[in-house]
């Protein structure tokens, strides 16, 4: 096998994605930025406001990754923008398509740190999931990300510029949104803890909801929380989004070890703050997410338990299958275990599910794909460069 073919099959279903050029650019960025940060911009530069206008729609409505694009700017203006501005995308330092549709991607933003998103597709719908921070410091055991620290926030514009740039490589720009957007849905259930980074999660959520830019609907945008319970409720008041909370345990004790978070929030607080999220009815429940750890969490008691505690809250919840990573403990639940568990649910009339597993085959389990980036040794990387040198030169890039 030539060494370029071991390039290929390197990460399975897909291929590190060439990146060429400085890293770092020094110009001012625009994504982040909303109708008022763009307004100012463009008066310091002395042009008249209804530029901004212009600007916004160009960037969030339409798209352009390129200001010599937007026509209706004059050709000096769009010159002094490309000079002082820029509006660059995350770059792709790994991108991976499952053989059932699912498309990961691996971004590196300008100071060399990365962060992972997800694209699900469905027949009726089509979820990016999209990350907060890059890492994160809530060490939940079951999850992969955990095992990495938490590095930095991600800004507004970091954000925001996952959702374009799965737009772009979707060729999602331009749709209704009753028409035939390929992304329909976004949940904030990626790398990191949203509410450790609340500020600059909703600025950035406004900017995705605005029906004048990428106007995807906050009823649409699902914010999922580990528990930090003082800011549950300020996401339902400031944007009204849909809430999934993570529980994985219905006993404070097994909780503490496994999200320990709970040690600060027990469950007691975290049920009493989700039954204050504004909006809540039966046709707009919130959702807990499960992980089913086999032995740990899904015994008849354990699900008994957990219609007890969610007693009076419009729920739906939603039964999550272990994806093993290298280095866990745990192992999924058994399918017929996991099945009573769901029927002693239903029986009870709660609204539950059990996740259909996607992306296995590409390390589909939150916080894989940037673990294996890191796992690479300098040498390894180094060769892995000049491997890409060379496929680039045999196809003439």
């Amino acid at each position: 096998m030539s060494d370029v073919a071991q390039l290929n099959d390197f990460l399975p279903g897909g291929a590190l994605a060439p990146i060429s050029g400085p890293l770092v650019d020094t110009r001012i960025p625009l994504i982040g930025l909303d109708r008022e940060g763009l307004a100012k911009v463009v008066a310091d530069m002395g042009e008249p406001a209804f530029r901004a206008k212009q600007l916004y729609s160009w960037m969030y409505y339409r798209g352009s990754s390129e200001f010599s694009a937007m026509t209706d700017l004059s050709k000096a203006f769009r010159a002094r923008l490309e000079e002082t501005c820029h509006i660059n995308r995350p770059r792709v330092s790994m991108h991976q398509k499952s053989t059932d549709g699912t498309e990961k991607w691996l971004l590196r933003y300008e100071d060399g740190n990365e962060a992972e998103m997800v694209f699900i597709p469905e027949v009726d719908r089509g979820t990016l999931c999209i990350s907060s921070q890059v890492g994160c410091s809530l060490t939940c055991t079951f999850c992969h990300t955990g095992t990495q620290k938490l590095v930095r926030n991600l800004t507004p514009g970091d954000i925001v510029g996952q959702v374009m740039l799965a737009r772009d490589s979707l060729n999602d720009w331009g749709k209704a949104e009753d028409g035939d957007r390929r992304i329909t849905n976004i949940v904030l259930m990626g790398m990191g803890e949203p509410l450790y980074n609340t500020d600059n999660v909703l600025a950035a959520m406004r900017l995705v909801a605005d029906g004048d830019g990428i106007a995807i609907s906050r009823r649409r945008i699902t914010l999922s929380t580990s528990g930090v319970v003082p800011d549950i409720k300020r996401v339902g008041e400031e944007m009204g989004l849909s809430l999934a909370v993570s529980l994985h345990a219905v006993r404070d004790e097994l909780r503490n070890q496994i999200v320990p978070i709970n040690r600060k929030y027990p469950i007691a607080q975290l049920m009493a703050a989700v039954k204050e999220y504004p909006g809540l009815t039966n046709s707009r429940r919130v959702t807990w997410e499960y992980v089913m750890l086999k032995g740990v969490n899904d015994s008849d008691a354990d699900a008994r338990a957990l219609l007890r505690i969610t007693e009076g809250i419009p729920s739906k919840m939603n039964l999550i299958p272990f994806n093993p990573w290298p280095g866990s403990d745990y192992e999924c639940s058994d399918p017929d275990r996991m099945q009573r568990f769901l029927a002693i649910l239903h029986k009870a009339g709660m609204v539950a599910t059990i996740r259909k597993t996607r992306g296995q085959d590409i390390l589909a389990a939150c916080g894989q794909l940037k673990s294996e980036s890191e796992r690479i040794g300098k040498r390894e990387r180094d060769r892995i460069a000049a491997l890409r040198a060379e496929k680039e030169a045999a196809v003439g890039l």
